[in-house]
């Protein structure tokens, strides 16, 4: 056999060869330069608060920097269409929301994105609750109160929320229709400046991320109602859930890690394997239970099965109870 037949018999296999150790070397090189964490939040809200513990231990166990971009508006969904639309090589990630990823797919009637085919999810980090929160002066000391005080005075009441189609607006729509109340919606661009006006009176109530408002309610500077879970949770024992007075209420939000779709899954595994890891430490762990989270770390198939679920569970939901994002 001539070495030009040789060469032709043996070069598919030399290329499959090639690009396997190729594909694997790649992969233990990654990172090397810095990495994007969008979050899709302003600064100083909840999903600050869940991700700083995070990207400092992450870029040590990397060994490069994870620098975290805030990049917020409609509801989260500008941030998160910065990543879809990014190139899938592991230095830009999004730190994922119930929100803009399952809630925002059934209310806007276009998307820059597809929550399960633009994505390559890595894990779901929390789950937590919402809690109903006002100013202490609104006159009302608990959930039954504060519908009857709304009853009496329709329209008097107004409440916060992240933006239109956020969990914090459609808690506020479900409360209206399933207490049959009439609260004037007000629409922010994220958590820290509905804080802002709730703690300087702008505006009565607000539903935010329980992490958000434990050391307001513990200081007395926020009046805290109900959880949005079906049960109370171990943190604030004291506090029923809206279930409760209004069986059936029940939203629950959690936060993530996602890379572009397409991205190596050899990545997508060491990014998993790590914060997992990172958010299961004593340390964190802990931090995360003292405001009111739940620690995740799910497969990336189960966090995109998670999606999957919630995408069908909140269209359905908000069609049936005729929800609009204004």
């Amino acid at each position: 056999m001539t070495s030009y037949r040789i060469f032709r018999a043996f070069a598919p296999f030399a290329l499959v060869v090639s690009a396997l150790c190729g594909s694997g070397a790649w992969a233990q090189a990654y990172p090397n330069k810095p990495i994007r964490l969008i979050n899709p939040w302003p600064a100083g809200g909840p999903a600050d608060a869940v991700a700083r513990p995070i990207t400092q231990r992450l870029g040590e166990a990397l060994g490069q920097p994870v620098i975290m971009e805030n990049r917020p508006g409609n509801n989260g969904v500008i941030g998160s269409a910065a990543v879809a639309k990014a190139a899938p090589d592991g230095y830009t990630l999004l730190f994922s929301h119930v929100g803009p990823t399952a809630i925002s797919p059934a209310l806007q009637s276009s998307m820059p994105y597809d929550s399960v085919k633009d994505f390559a999810p890595i894990t779901q980090v929390t789950s937590s609750p919402l809690m109903l929160v006002c100013r202490p002066d609104v006159p009302a000391r608990n959930l039954p109160e504060l519908i009857a005080y709304a009853k009496a005075n329709p329209g008097k009441l107004n409440y916060g929320s992240f933006g239109n189609g956020s969990t914090a607006h459609l808690a506020g729509e479900m409360l209206k229709t399933m207490a049959g109340i009439n609260l004037v919606h007000v629409a922010y661009k994220g958590a820290a400046p509905v804080m802002t006006d709730l703690l300087g009176g702008q505006i009565d109530c607000a539903f935010f991320n329980v992490a958000g408002v434990v050391p307001q309610i513990k200081t007395g500077r926020l009046r805290g109602y109900a959880v949005t879970t079906l049960r109370r949770l171990p943190l604030l024992a004291d506090y029923p859930s809206v279930h409760e007075t209004l069986p059936g209420f029940e939203v629950n939000s959690w936060f993530g890690l996602m890379a572009p779709a397409g991205t190596p899954r050899e990545i997508v595994t060491r990014l998993q394997a790590e914060v997992a890891r990172i958010i299961r430490t004593p340390e964190v762990a802990e931090a995360y239970k003292q405001s009111g989270l739940d620690v995740e770390g799910t497969t990336p198939d189960e966090y995109a099965e998670k999606v999957k679920v919630d995408l069908v569970r909140w269209n359905r939901l908000i069609k049936t109870m005729g929800i609009k994002a204004d």
